[in-house]
């Protein structure tokens, strides 16, 4: 019965959305609609989704017009929110957007509620961008909120595509366009959903401009998605959402007028090299060694150590010379002298600086574009500058390749910040062509516990002692928090991520085992709450990696990206208290992820009177696939498990 029912309902959405849709009159299917079972989580959930683009002539000048009409279904209070609608609109000096027909529509109970046009405004989000603003009247749970409007454009690249995947699921998302042969667009379709419906045919002579006789033929374009997941952002470790959310992308790329002449708006990565060579805020800015030559201890310069211990001097000298101001910069207002003499600089200006230091000295060294995790991965097959938010030195001594930041006290040389791992960057060689460079993390990333514990049942009490080492990224975060906080703070923190009645008494950092890329901890600790009975069951994981699984969906449609490899691993050596016994041990686990990904391995067994508890835990690879969402998140909960429900058991002899 139920597949009857669900083959009724796939048949009811073919019948309604291969029909022309009326605004303002809903289907059967939309009046009776009452829950989406395929995301029973959702709030809200769109019906229906169309939009248009085509160009007109309107009033002696070509437009760019956009047409929407959506039907969202409110499923409970929280979809509530969905009643506030904005639509954005663009605006030079000179030209603006203009928003036309908007309507809308509460559907509530069989009874209509209507936008007044008067509660309508408008709101300047910047200087290029305004919104027109509105709230649907008498919103409750089941009702429909219907709108529909037309924007009319004289910026011909605000084509921009159709977002078929948002932050609520979609039943049908439908788009078309109608573009003359005049205007070509690069296209790119991203995410991992297929189309239900790609069509693409040709209009003979469907456009003409008002004095040319000349029309242009037309390429119609019809593309739909059913059944869309919500895009769920929230999610952990993870880049950017705009390189797995679906949707298709459209960007401008030449414009034939009637009369002949072309017009280029797509460059080549030759176009870029050459006018990145001129610019006065990049290129103009590479070539400024001659004032740091003046303005320098010459010795940082032209020191007679050799070229890694010149480059690390250098690199250590810009990052305690200035303070990053928390913005990135790349293109515009960048200024290096006047950072350099205030102390004060952007990403830009910052590493700009080292690289002009270092190519005084005589270390060839180049500026490399990048975009950061979550601004998105760049593209390869075109430039276009704006995916670049963020730049950083590329040199090479004694054959090995260094990428450095020097915006981050706390970052050992040869690493580049957490936000930078985002893959490849983009080479800016000023004497020759510019190429693609691959991101490599550091490798030997790593947290290491040793702890030995001695317990007291007769007074409660657990005592011992903790080393702890960390190396790569886990050793620079670590440093990072030190240096953010006090040390009372960062150990209070410590105790509160840890197990109930646990304290530090005495911390220090072992200076003579720490380096830049490692950090060695070493504290002493008293836990509370260990209850004096006959049997005692005791949880050897005092210091916990995991205190929950970060993966809580179901399914999940983009990888998980780690960023970096990770490793962790426990050693516990546990004194059994004199009078007691060791009655039960935990099983030995070992487990693995597909393809040899990653490896989980417990194990306790009995030494001389005293229990050693070994765990390790694993990660091989950086980023793991949609398809092995599941194997990453039942891997993590049994990481998880293992530490929240293992228990020595201890009895009494």
């Amino acid at each position: 019965m139920k597949k009857i029912i669900t083959l009724l309902v796939l048949l009811q959405c073919v019948l309604v959305f291969g029909q022309k849709v009326h605004f303002g009159q809903l289907s059967l299917f939309e009046s009776e609609f009452k829950t989406y079972e395929k995301d029973t989580t959702a709030h809200a959930v769109y019906l229906y989704e169309k939009g248009e683009n085509y160009f007109e002539v309107r009033r002696g000048y070509v437009r760019l017009i956009t047409k929407y009409h959506a039907r969202i279904k409110v499923l409970d209070k929280e979809g509530f929110s969905e009643a506030d609608i904005t639509i954005p609109y663009y605006h030079s000096e000179s030209q603006t957007e203009i928003v036309n027909d908007i309507a809308g529509i509460t559907h509530t109970d069989g009874l209509k509620y209507n936008v007044i046009q008067s509660t309508i405004y408008d709101v300047e989000v910047n200087e290029r961008w305004s919104e027109k603003r509105f709230t649907f009247p008498n919103v409750q749970e089941g009702s429909i909120l219907e709108y529909a409007y037309e924007i009319q454009s004289p910026f011909f690249y605000n084509l921009n595509g159709w977002e078929f995947q948002e932050h609520i699921p979609k039943i049908y998302t439908e788009y078309n366009a109608e573009i003359p042969g005049n205007y070509q667009y690069n296209r790119t379709l991203l995410g991992e959903f297929p189309l239900d419906v790609n069509e693409a045919s040709l209009k003979p002579d469907c456009f003409s401009v008002p004095g040319i006789s000349k029309q242009a033929d037309c390429e119609v374009l019809k593309y739909v998605m059913k059944d869309v997941p919500a895009f769920k952002a929230d999610e952990e470790y993870m880049l950017a959402p705009s390189n797995y959310r679906s949707r298709l992308e459209f960007e401008l790329s030449e414009y034939q007028g009637f009369d002949g002449l072309t017009q280029k708006f797509t460059k080549s990565w030759k176009d870029v090299d050459k006018e990145f060579r001129t610019d006065r805020d990049i290129g103009g800015q590479l070539r400024k060694k001659n004032y740091f030559e003046r303005n320098v201890p010459l010795e940082i310069i032209s020191g007679k150590e050799d070229e890694l211990t010149k480059a690390k001097n250098l690199y250590n000298f810009v990052k305690s010379h200035y303070r990053w101001n928390g913005k990135f910069g790349i293109f515009r207002d960048n200024k290096v002298k006047k950072a350099f003499d205030e102390g004060v600089g952007n990403v830009a200006e910052i590493n700009i600086t080292l690289i002009n230091l270092l190519n005084a000295s005589g270390i060839d060294t180049d500026l490399m574009v990048l975009s950061t995790r979550k601004h998105g991965l760049p593209k390869k097959t075109h430039p276009v500058m704006s995916d670049f938010n963020y730049v950083v030195a590329k040199l090479e001594i004694d054959g090995t390749t260094y990428l450095l930041d020097a915006t981050d006290k706390q970052l050992p040389f040869g690493m580049l910040p957490y936000r930078c791992l985002n893959y490849y960057g983009r080479v800016m060689d000023l004497d020759g062509d510019s190429y693609w460079y691959d991101i490599i993390p550091e490798k030997l990333n790593s947290r290491a516990i040793r702890l030995q514990v001695k317990l007291d049942p007769e007074n409660g009490l657990a005592t011992g002692t903790v080393d702890e080492v960390s190396k790569g990224y886990d050793a620079y975060f670590k440093r990072s928090q030190l240096a953010s906080v006090s040390e009372e703070e960062y150990l209070e923190e410590m105790e509160k991520n840890n197990t109930g009645g646990f304290y530090i008494e005495d911390y220090e950092i072992v200076k003579g085992q720490s380096n830049e890329k490692s950090l060695v901890e070493h504290f002493s600790f008293e836990m509370e709450d260990l209850e004096p009975s006959e049997t005692i069951y005791f949880n050897p994981f005092l210091i916990r990696y995991f205190k929950d699984n970060p993966f809580k969906a179901e399914t999940r449609n983009y990888p998980v990206d780690f960023g970096y490899l990770r490793k962790f691993n426990y050693m516990a050596k546990i004194e059994v208290p004199e009078g007691y016994k060791i009655k039960e041990l935990p099983e030995p686990i070992n487990l693995g992820l597909p393809d040899g990904s990653g490896v989980m391995r417990f194990n306790t067994s009995e030494m001389q009177g005293d229990v050693m508890v070994v765990f390790s835990f694993q990660l091989k690879f950086p980023q793991y696939s949609s398809e092995g969402y599941h194997f990453v998140k039942e891997f993590f909960g049994n990481a998880v498990a293992t530490q929240n429900q293992t228990y020595l058991v201890l009895e009494k002899e």
